[in-house]
């Protein structure tokens, strides 16, 4: 997995009136959960742009004054609820024989023929799945290939496990599916009425035909002379 780097400082006080200083000169409080004990440090808040505005996962090296280093992944992000800056970041810290939990993104792949084809549609169930492996086992995204769905065919977490992490999800949850979209539902729908139409009027006209009424018998009486 694709790792980015961010120049942190150790902060020396913590709490709310601390946070709120470094926020107005337009950094972001973290903390870093994991290790012996918690480490606070703050960073500039446009270096956590590739990391927090992107659909993809990567891990951080977190870095204070060029010395230290921590490796880590994003377990929290609280967000101004008006103006949605970056409040607070909370990681956790990596360690090379410790498994780990991440959610990773799903990445389409190929052009499915149910789609291509046979007028369907592709819904995506799942965006995101969350994964437990070891860090240098963590995947930049989970490929799911859907070159060959045809109508109605699926893609399960079964069809898109791996040997070097572990879903976190049941093996028959559906990833995606295609499925046929409204129009051609309803065009079949109206094809269907069609032919159901048809058919009771053929049956109409048959039974007129054979079971309508008797021709009237021929007076037998005759008239007498």
């Amino acid at each position: 997995m694709k790792s980015i780097k961010i120049n942190g400082s150790k902060r020396e006080s913590v709490g709310k009136s601390s946070a709120k200083v470094l926020r107005n000169a337009g950094k972001v409080p973290c903390v870093v959960y994991g290790g012996e004990k918690p480490v606070h440090f703050s960073a500039d808040e446009i270096s956590f742009s590739k990391l927090v505005y992107t659909p993809n996962a990567h891990t951080v090296a977190i870095s204070f004054d060029g010395k230290s280093e921590i490796n880590a992944i994003i377990q929290d992000i609280q967000f101004h609820p008006v103006s949605e800056k970056i409040l607070h970041i909370d990681f956790l810290q990596l360690f090379e024989g410790k498994e780990v939990t991440m959610t990773i993104p799903v990445k389409y792949e190929g052009n499915a023929p149910g789609v291509r084809n046979e007028g369907g549609i592709l819904s995506k169930n799942k965006r995101k799945l969350s994964v437990r492996a070891l860090p240098k086992d963590l995947p930049d995204y989970i490929k799911a290939d859907i070159s060959n769905l045809n109508l109605n065919d699926k893609i399960t977490i079964s069809d898109v496990s791996d040997d070097s992490f572990k879903f976190l999800h049941p093996d028959n949850m559906v990833v995606c599916q295609v499925k046929m979209s409204r129009a051609s539902l309803s065009l079949s729908t109206e094809e269907e009425e069609e032919e159901d139409g048809e058919e009771s009027s053929e049956g109409s006209e048959t039974s007129t035909g054979e079971g309508g009424e008797a021709p009237k018998a021929e007076d037998s009486s005759e008239t007498k002379e």
